[in-house]
């Protein structure tokens, strides 16, 4: 079925929230709408509504107006099969002694290689993603330096594709943690997929708000793959978390936001260790100082 979009953007969350109520208000009701903020650290927001019948342009544009939004850009969306575009569009990401792959590319394993399934439906977190793709060279980085942590931490996990990367190679506690519930359902299906049921603690938790993550220097290697704003918030926490020598691998940050993440972790007692940039993407690897 033929869907259509309308999408704008404004200058605050306050105004996008706004906007968002109003467009639930039309007569003709949109099937969703979204409020993002766009990531390239602007401050704008953007807002995007979804109809099932061409949207009436003229109540869009007027609506744009009284909420001083960019004016609306209405799309047709044609019907897609989005897993099967998925599939043709993301061939095996291969990080180090990692190769990550969906089922249709079983056949291309190479032998040597830790294999990692990821379901091309289940597309964030695959590997493809430069922020993924940098933590997993981080990772092949520290096992080729000798590394063997007894305790891993995963915060904000997503697909456990890091936390199934450790559980691979470290014979180590490993708890992974969203604080989405169905990322971590996705998480638990992924364990059992790539045959590695009870090797990975999956929680619900926000940060290290738990208890299965709370104890003071509890973990020798802490991932965290997720915004610049949730970094910094978490950098008090993470020193608390990691033993004196343990490492910390953050991403999830924009290349221009590096140097601010950095210097927040440099503050409360971190030693920076390599750092990659993939395109838009950073990845830092830091060290617990002694």
């Amino acid at each position: 079925m033929t869907t259509w979009s309308a999408i704008t953007t404004l200058a605050s969350k306050a105004s996008a929230d706004a906007l968002s109520e109003a467009l639930e208000a039309l007569d003709e009701t949109p099937s969703g709408v979204g409020v993002f903020e766009v990531e390239d650290g602007s401050g704008t927001w953007e807002v995007g509504a979804y109809f099932t019948e061409a949207p009436d342009a003229v109540a869009l544009a007027l609506l744009a107006a009284a909420h001083h939004a960019a004016e609306f850009v209405i799309s047709e969306i044609p019907e897609t099969d989005w897993v099967a575009h998925v599939r043709r569009e993301l061939s095996p990401v291969e990080a180090g002694r990692f190769f990550v792959y969906g089922s249709h590319d079983a056949d291309k394993v190479p032998e040597g290689r830790i294999a990692l399934l990821i379901e091309a439906a289940m597309a964030f977190g695959t590997g493809h993603h430069g922020t993924t793709l940098g933590c997993l060279r981080a990772l092949d980085g520290l096992l080729d330096a000798g590394l063997r942590p007894s305790s891993v931490a995963d915060i904000g996990c997503g697909t456990a594709v890091l936390a199934m990367a450790a559980a691979r190679v470290f014979d180590a506690e490993i708890v992974a943690s969203d604080i989405d519930a169905v990322a971590v359902e996705v998480a638990e299906a992924n364990l059992v997929a790539n045959g590695l049921s009870g090797r990975v603690r999956c929680i619900e938790a926000a940060g290290f708000d738990h208890p299965d993550l709370a104890g003071e220097d509890a973990f020798d290697l802490v991932f965290a793959n997720i915004l610049m704003g949730p970094l910094i918030a978490l950098a008090p926490d993470m020193a608390r978390a990691v033993r004196a020598g343990g490492h910390v691998i953050l991403s999830g940050i924009l290349n221009e936001q590096a140097d601010e993440v950095q210097a927040v972790y440099e503050a409360t007692g971190f030693n920076p260790v390599k750092r990659e940039e993939i395109v838009d993407w950073t990845t830092l690897m830091l060290a617990r100082n002694g």
